[in-house]
């Protein structure tokens, strides 16, 4: 074999080596991709399986109670291919919520047999319905939280508005008003509440007139009733500390009151206003007649002239000269 030949075979085999490993992974990854697909598409069969049970069993059950369903026959048996397929082989899926849905199958089953059971019998199926109704309303929860939660457990499940969940029933013909006697919807939302799912707001535990109540005294004015507000409620502790502390009076030391008594009498009160108020009058009277006043001084009184003279005339000699005073 020449060279060229050699190297001809050689890249041959090199090529389809490398094609036929690339059509094997393209085949592994073509039959994971598929076998992937077809989880998906059984596990949103299951979904779809437990929904048309449910409408079929709600439509039985309506005719039931308004009397265009009184034979068993009627009563079609309740099957679930879809959810046994997904039972029997190993999947990606929740195995919990999968084992959820099947024992809502089984209650739904148990119970359309007692309903079967009283239909034929001819006797009140008054009881088997209700129970009957609970299955339902429980069943729809479950959907929910398959279809919108991947199966996750109601404590597990994400934080959702209570209105997403009637929308999502609105979306699906589970109208209020198919059961009658109650609201399908509302009590969906309040089965998944006690399931323990956290849905917002939470709902009311008081009426408007309920809560207005406890902030207002309704009846302090028949003609108004929030108008008035109630007392604010006196704390237990602090009425019985009020009750129970006297009031502290400041101490008197009766020796030292004694002696302030006996001291009081002898202390005269200093006029210290009356002065000033009686010398007003007088000052008035002064200013009032000052010609009165000039009129009656008094007249010089005589004195003896020979004793002050000498010294005067003593005094007014000049000074002579040469004399040393």
């Amino acid at each position: 074999m020449s060279d060229a030949t050699f190297q001809t075979f050689l890249t041959s085999g090199l090529f389809v080596l490398t094609a036929s490993i690339g059509y094997l992974a393209w085949s592994a990854w073509r039959w994971l991709d598929r076998a992937r697909d077809m989880e998906k598409s059984a596990l949103a069969g299951a979904g779809f399986e437990l929904r048309m049970n449910l409408m079929r069993m709600i439509k039985e059950l309506a005719g039931v109670a308004d009397g265009s369903v009184q034979s068993e026959i009627q009563l079609v048996p309740v099957v679930h291919p879809q959810l046994d397929g997904l039972l029997s082989r190993p999947n990606e899926a929740d195995r919990e919520s999968l084992t959820m849905m099947r024992g809502n199958y089984n209650e739904l089953g148990a119970h359309k047999q007692t309903l079967r059971a009283a239909l034929a019998g001819q006797g009140d199926v008054t009881a088997a319905a209700n129970v009957s109704v609970d299955a339902v309303i429980g069943s729809i929860a479950t959907l929910y939280l398959w279809e919108e939660h991947k199966g996750a457990p109601p404590k597990q499940a994400s934080s959702t508005r209570s209105w997403h969940v009637r929308d999502w029933m609105k979306a699906n013909d589970f109208r209020s008003d198919l059961l009658p006697g109650l609201h399908l919807r509302d009590q969906v939302v309040d089965r998944l509440r006690l399931l323990g799912m956290t849905l917002t707001p939470k709902p009311l535990t008081h009426t408007a007139s309920e809560f207005y109540a406890m902030q207002y005294d309704r009846k302090a004015d028949p003609n108004a009733p929030f108008w008035k507000r109630k007392k604010k409620p006196v704390i237990a502790d602090e009425a019985d500390s009020a009750e129970v502390e006297p009031e502290i009076e400041p101490e008197v030391d009766v020796a030292a009151e004694t002696e302030v008594e006996a001291i009081e009498p002898a202390e005269e009160p200093a006029p210290a206003a009356e002065p000033e108020v009686q010398a007003e009058p007088e000052l008035e009277a002064d200013t009032a007649a000052p010609e009165e006043s000039v009129a009656a001084e008094p007249e010089p009184l005589d004195t003896d002239v020979s004793d002050t003279e000498p010294e005067q005339a003593a005094d007014d000699k000049p000074p002579t000269p040469g004399v040393v005073h």
